[in-house]
């Protein structure tokens, strides 16, 4: 009664298998990726350790032999490819370079981040044409980026952070017209930054944390929605022209050189909402000619540690939606604007925010402090006025009511009483 079941059930299988057999240019190399893995950091109950050669790979994907780690399509040819290479970040440590990555021709996605590869990084990759998708990120990769992966052009998203690589980013780049996203923070990579600007849909970069010197690109893509360069050896000007880069929404150049003006095209661009620019020596900044009340997206401003003069820009207390600024450690002088003690106290509208973050610490403000910010109460703006010249400073008592409960205006964050 039940052996036509059976037999179907056993017919079906060998069809499957017949029809789905892996090409074995892809088994060789998958086995040779396994083998160029050092034992030891293969775990029980990772993905390698249940890659098990006695059988064909994609014949048993999700199974006991291969639970993880790869994809298959078929392809015009009838055989299975492999398309998918994503292995589990556990720890695996070897070296790419014994790999054939020419057979894996069909490969759009290779991710092996957060593990402990290293050596180069393989000049082989460039055969892989149909890669979307290449993340090498968290492994101890050295030498230089490879000038190859420039051909790489139906490339997306390219992952190369936090590993040991030095050298330049190869202009190559500039023929990556399909990319989207690009990070290679935390290397040890110098020389100037290319330019990058006919890759027209890249709108994430990533390059924090490296020897990168010159200044910001004069030509940058335009679909750029994130840049960051945070903590490199940059100086310069930074372009007027940035406000063309109008999907612009984040910009960190912290922790460079940077020196002269701040420009005021920056104040004004018509969709960044976080201005990162602490850490430099600026000196001046530029104030808009024209009101931003109504223009400016600014959400959240730092130029604090720089070497700012003059007094405190009231424009500021009046872009509509900025919530967080910080303009701590300059050398700014006379009084706290009324504006900014109105913006911290006064709770926001539809129209307009007000501060939640107010820091304004490390300067050479003197005067009274605002009657609004003496009368906040806590929960409500974080403001600090540390180190100032400030006087009439509100009673210890009256603002410190034991050790763990104080207001928002912190009175530790106060200058020294003036009688």
């Amino acid at each position: 009664m039940f052996k036509p079941i059976v037999f179907m059930f056993i017919f079906t299988k060998l069809f499957f298998s017949a029809n789905s057999k892996t090409h074995p240019a892809d088994i060789k190399a998958l086995n040779a990726l396994k083998n160029g893995v050092d034992p030891r950091s293969i775990t029980p109950g990772s993905c390698l350790s249940s890659w098990d050669f006695t059988i064909d790979p994609c014949d048993n994907i999700f199974t006991d032999h291969f639970t993880c780690g790869l994809r298959c399509d078929r392809v015009i040819s009838g055989l299975v490819r492999v398309t998918e290479i994503t292995i589990d970040p556990v720890g695996y440590s070897g070296s790419l370079t014994s790999v054939p990555w020419d057979h894996l021709r069909y490969l759009n996605t290779l991710d092996i981040s957060d593990n402990s590869f290293s050596g180069l990084v393989p000049n082989e990759f460039s055969n892989l044409t149909r890669l979307r998708r290449l993340g090498l990120s968290g492994n101890s990769f050295a030498g230089e980026i490879p000038s190859v992966l420039g051909s790489l052009h139906q490339l997306e998203e390219l992952y190369l952070d936090n590993n040991r690589l030095h050298g330049a980013i190869p202009s190559s780049f500039n023929n990556l017209t399909k990319l989207k996203r690009l990070e290679i923070q935390r290397n040890c990579i110098s020389g100037e930054f290319p330019d990058l600007g006919s890759l027209k849909n890249l709108y994430f970069i990533d390059v924090s944390d490296n020897n990168i010197s010159g200044g910001v690109p004069s030509t940058l893509p335009l679909s750029l929605v994130e840049l960051s360069m945070r903590n490199n050896k940059l100086n310069g000007n930074i372009p007027h022209d940035i406000d063309k880069v109008r999907f612009l929404q984040v910009l960190d150049l912290s922790h460079n050189m940077f020196a002269g003006t701040v420009p005021s095209v920056l104040f004004r661009h018509p969709s960044l909402e976080q201005l990162t620019l602490s850490y430099n020596e600026f000196s001046s900044l530029q104030v808009p000619a024209v009101d931003i009340t109504l223009n400016s997206n600014l959400i959240a401003l730092d130029l604090s540690y720089n070497k700012l003069r003059g007094l405190l820009p009231t424009f500021m207390a009046s872009m509509p939606k900025l919530t967080a600024l910080s303009l701590e450690r300059n050398e700014f002088t006379g009084m706290i604007p009324a504006q900014y003690a109105v913006k911290a106290a006064v709770a926001g509208n539809d129209n307009t925010s007000s501060f939640e973050r107010l820091l304004l610490g490390g300067n050479y403000l003197v005067g009274p402090i605002p009657g609004p910010l003496l009368g906040l109460k806590p929960g409500s703006a974080d403001v600090s006025l540390a180190d100032n010249c400030l006087y009439r400073c509100p009673d210890a008592f009256f603002f410190c009511r034991g050790r763990d409960q104080k207001s928002a205006v912190d009175c530790k964050s106060f200058g020294p009483t003036i009688p």
